[in-house]
């Protein structure tokens, strides 16, 4: 990934942020008006704290979402890619690893918090699940196993495929499905192309797991396929033939 040029032809950045108005920065405007009125830029930059010799902390974050292309990206890169990032370094990095595995973990305890049916179509479901699908690179096909009043026993990724397709066999889901003595189960997978939308392939595999649980008195609550901060459920459109 190559960086490109904090400063175009020796131009001085914007001035400096603490002669910004103070509605206008960051920490203050978060304050203020709520993290959800920050744009990806601002968040990044009270992330960043300080910008480097020549760029305020804000240019700085800018720079840093147009080399990568989204924040998306800056959470997914390996160690090495961070890291060669003006203003960045492994502490950073350390630190950004540590923000979203906080994230998951207050996501999954949201989630064990609900209770009985609801579950299935909670927002906290589509929160976790985008939490733990978003950033894969490649399809992965996960499992929530669920008790018979739809508290979360597990969650499994049991299947990896590449960009277009995951091999996903019923006789292994069933196992785990026996394994965690499940009487319920959320199916989850993500679209990395990032289309929230149910394919062929998906409705044909939603089907023979249906079929295969319902062999063990194991119901299919819902399927749901996570593309970027979309969720499409399969339950929702009226594709559960067990509900």
């Amino acid at each position: 990934m190559l960086p490109v040029s904090l400063l175009d032809n020796g131009e001085q950045s914007s001035s400096l942020l603490k002669n910004w108005p103070e509605m206008e920065k960051p920490r203050e405007k978060l304050l203020h008006l709520g993290s959800h009125s920050l744009s990806d830029a601002e968040l990044l930059a009270i992330f960043l704290r300080t910008g480097v010799q020549g760029c305020n902390v804000v240019d700085l974050a800018r720079t840093l979402l147009s080399n990568f292309g989204s924040l998306a990206n800056i959470y997914r890169a390996t160690e090495h890619e961070f890291c060669q990032q003006r203003g960045l370094g492994q502490a950073k990095y350390v630190q950004l690893q540590a923000c979203l595995e906080m994230s998951k973990r207050y996501l999954a305890e949201q989630l064990h918090q609900q209770q009985g049916s609801a579950l299935t179509s909670s927002q906290a479901t589509r929160d976790y699940l985008i939490s733990e699908l978003r950033h894969e690179s490649r399809e992965v096909f996960a499992v929530l196993f669920l008790d018979n009043q739809h508290h979360v026993l597990k969650f499994e990724r049991l299947f990896w495929g590449t960009l277009n397709a995951a091999a996903v066999y019923p006789r292994i889901v069933v196992e785990h499905a026996l394994k965690h003595q499940a009487a319920a189960v959320i199916l989850a997978h993500n679209h990395p192309s990032g289309v929230a939308e149910a394919s062929m392939a998906d409705k044909h595999i939603t089907q023979k797991l249906e079929q295969a649980l319902q062999l063990i008195e194991v119901s299919v609550l819902d399927h749901m396929i996570v593309a970027g901060n979309q969720c499409y459920s399969f339950a929702e459109n009226g594709e559960i033939l067990s509900r």
